[in-house]
């Protein structure tokens, strides 16, 4: 049996190395290394495979965060909704623009924003709301999309960690995640579903006049070389780390599937423990499982850890401090919001391994292991 690993990069490669080094070797031999043939045709071909108009690749996924919000023309002060309950690019670059975060609760099954407690921090400030589609299932984006259209309000996607995923309205459309607000963003760091071979990211839009002013600003604020319009940023996909995502993303379907018999698995095995509640899919949301993240009931988590630890289990609290509670946004004079779901969560959720390369030995081993903690 391998090394168990959160995410196991490294076996996924060796499947795919020859088309990669191949890919590779192009943009070598070509000089072209930044903007170069492997990053149209990767912006093309994830336009295509998620059904929007525009993809414009950038460094990574906080910087795609980032220059969403500087398009849509945020002043600092305005007010922009995310959950507490998230990584923390996500409300990290609204403080980096003097915006001001306002942090809602998730629903403590699925994860992900809740309506009803967006609805409620609304003010007349509000500007945006950024939904995160969290372990890889969606958030409910349809209730979403009504309340922001009632008020006005712009929507950013926050799709690092559910590129693949699809999300079905109650008509029967059905459409990926990151191609239903104004604004998608999405990270393609190592472990993601799509990952890189290092930094990436890419923003998502439908939107014409948004498009144009989202490549402005993530190449200098220009549109003609050395004639600067906007205030923008430098913020490039390079052609290496492109051609390498043109290899990957005609796997991604099957990558994802990979990490739903992952998922399936656990499933099976953790149903009849009743310390275990195993990751709800609502009946709007597939699940591409970037995280298998489990609850805990009446078991120590932070003890669970240790002990796959002991054992060469690794595992990971994803998140353990929510944003509310970070230290980093003590001087927006930020109101005290009770948020009992997120601190509940943050105290019982731990995330097993979970990556396309597994072996039945190795899940084995993991849910022996856990159970064996749990006495299950």
């Amino acid at each position: 049996m391998r090394p168990i690993q959160m995410v196991d990069t490294k076996t996924q490669y060796l499947a795919i190395k020859d088309e990669v080094d191949a890919a590779i070797n192009g943009v070598l031999d070509s000089a072209a290394y930044i903007n170069g043939k492997p990053v149209q045709e990767f912006a093309s071909a994830l336009s295509s495979y998620l059904g929007v108009k525009h993809t414009i690749p950038c460094a990574n996924g906080t910087d795609a965060l980032q220059i969403a919000m500087m398009a849509l023309g945020l002043q600092p002060g305005d007010e922009v909704i995310t959950p507490s309950f998230t990584y923390i690019a996500t409300t990290e670059v609204v403080a980096l623009l003097r915006l001001k975060p306002v942090f809602v609760e998730v629903d403590p099954k699925t994860f992900c924003m809740d309506p009803e407690s967006l609805r409620k921090a609304i003010t007349p400030k509000t500007k945006a709301i950024v939904p995160v589609h969290l372990y890889g299932h969606a958030a409910p984006m349809e209730p979403i999309m009504q309340i922001a259209e009632e008020f006005g309000l712009y929507v950013i996607e926050d799709n690092a960690q559910a590129i693949g995923c699809n999300y079905t309205f109650s008509d029967g459309t059905v459409k990926k995640t990151g191609s239903i607000g104004h604004i998608g963003a999405t990270s393609f760091y190592p472990s993601k579903n799509l990952g890189a071979y290092g930094d990436g990211g890419a923003i998502f839009t439908n939107d014409d006049a948004l498009a144009h002013k989202l490549k402005m600003i993530a190449n200098h604020g220009q549109q003609k070389r050395y004639y600067h319009e906007l205030v923008g940023c430098n913020s490039r996909l390079d052609s290496i780390q492109a051609a390498i995502l043109n290899c990957k993303l005609k796997r991604l379907d099957r990558y994802n599937q990979a990490r739903k018999e992952v998922a399936a698995f656990y499933n099976k095995a953790f149903e009849p423990v009743a310390q275990i509640t195993t990751p709800f899919v609502a009946p709007y949301s597939d699940h591409v499982y970037h995280q298998y993240t489990i609850l805990l009931n009446d078991a120590d988590r932070d003890g669970l850890s240790s002990y796959l630890a002991e054992h060469k289990v690794p595992s990971m609290i994803y998140y353990p401090v929510p944003g509310h509670r970070q230290p980093m946004f003590d001087s927006f004079g930020l109101e005290k919001r009770e948020m009992p779901t997120t601190d509940w969560l943050t105290e019982r959720v731990i995330s097993l391994p979970v990556h396309t390369e597994m072996e039945s030995a190795q899940l084995e081993y993991i849910v022996t292991s856990v159970k064996n903690y749990l006495k299950a």
